[in-house]
């Protein structure tokens, strides 16, 4: 399959991955020219998500090499095509996972991109025209245009990189349920306090939510009240803190990739709660039946949204000056901090800064 084609005339600088160690090394490839659907980006931040992680290393299986990741793109806008409307030489943006889909079927037609049967990356995709996209772990995109958002101008750069994906992540299943702009005051608890969940507390906290934070570890309850504002705090191990919490939760937002317990989980939920699932566990969960059929209880899935949702959850983001909380890293250090994120050591998304070379 070819990477790229006679249109592909600007040489780039970037970061790739070439077999399955996932080392990152300086990569220079080629990126199309400037299309009259497309703008052109000088990539200032990236966020490295654990699904780069995943990608490098090839475990899932569908990795093409060489790989340049990164989805958690933002940076200023270079040039734009004749057939773009909203968007300006200078503008602040961002662009997230998705670089194409069929922009006909019920879901494209819907603003639900992220579900069409075609849609394509913005890594390790193909692109419409049948090359392999790459990354934002680069110097600069090309991106058609209904697949950029806004970035308001009083949120940081390197911050709001990660809300393209770990942001809108969150935002997504609170929105289907009725959390973003609904009736306030519900009770949500938010399983882990890491990349996914910590904005998932920001949140819930600014749409007028009491919320709790379930974790395994009791280390970070001094984070979670006193940093993120959360009201409360369960030890997921602790039997009593468990059985005290019982039935006293609208909403959980489970955001993990571990295997935890699923059914006292559950337990947690009042009668007619729900769960949703955004982290994935590598194992199938065990679904225990009773908590489900005695407290009416409802356990579904989300990923990310669809571009109209992704740009209205960066303007909630302007108006509650809602960001991440990052590490800034120069390039030179990707290797590193993959080892981290490895091993959890991160506060709570690493985000590259592109020009720091």
């Amino acid at each position: 399959m070819a990477q790229t084609t006679p249109n592909h005339t600007q040489t780039v600088s970037g970061w790739a991955a070439h077999d399955t160690s996932g080392k990152i090394t300086p990569y220079i490839f080629k990126r199309r020219e400037n299309g009259v659907n497309d703008v052109t980006i000088e990539i200032l931040y990236c966020g490295i998500c654990h699904t780069d992680l995943h990608q490098v290393r090839n475990d899932w299986g569908i990795t093409m090499y060489p790989i340049v990741p990164g989805h958690e793109i933002t940076g200023l806008i270079t040039k734009v095509g004749s057939n773009v409307k909203g968007f300006k030489v200078g503008d602040k943006v961002g662009v997230g996972c998705l670089a194409a889909s069929c922009l006909d079927c019920e879901f494209c037609n819907n603003s639900q991109e992220n579900y069409c049967d075609q849609v394509q990356f913005t890594y390790n995709g193909i692109f419409w025209d049948g090359t392999i996209t790459y990354g934002g772990y680069s110097k600069m995109l090309v991106a058609d245009h209904r697949y950029v958002v806004h970035i308001p101008e009083n949120l940081a750069m390197d911050a709001a990189a990660p809300l393209l994906c770990a942001g809108i992540t969150v935002f997504c299943p609170m929105k289907d349920n009725n959390l973003v702009g609904g009736a306030m005051g519900k009770k949500v608890g938010i399983v882990g306090l890491g990349g996914l969940g910590h904005v998932a507390v920001k949140f819930a906290k600014a749409f007028g939510h009491h919320v709790t934070v379930i974790s395994t570890s009791p280390s970070k309850q001094n984070e979670a009240k006193a940093r993120l504002g959360s009201d409360d705090f369960i030890v997921s191990t602790d039997d009593q803190q468990m059985q005290k919490a019982r039935r006293s939760l609208d909403f959980i937002l489970y955001t993990v990739s571990a295997n935890h317990s699923l059914g006292p989980i559950l337990e947690l939920l009042k009668v007619n709660g729900t769960l949703v699932f955004v982290g994935a566990p590598e194992k199938p969960i065990e679904l225990p039946s009773f908590p489900l059929i005695f407290g009416k209880r409802v356990v579904k899935g989300s990923m990310i949204g669809g571009m109209r949702e992704t740009q209205e959850m960066m303007d909630i983001c302007g108006k509650h000056n809602i960001t991440c909380d990052i590490e800034v890293i120069k390039p030179d250090n990707i290797n590193e901090a993959m080892d981290r994120l490895v091993r959890n050591d991160v506060r709570y998304r690493f985000v590259i800064d592109i020009a720091a070379l």
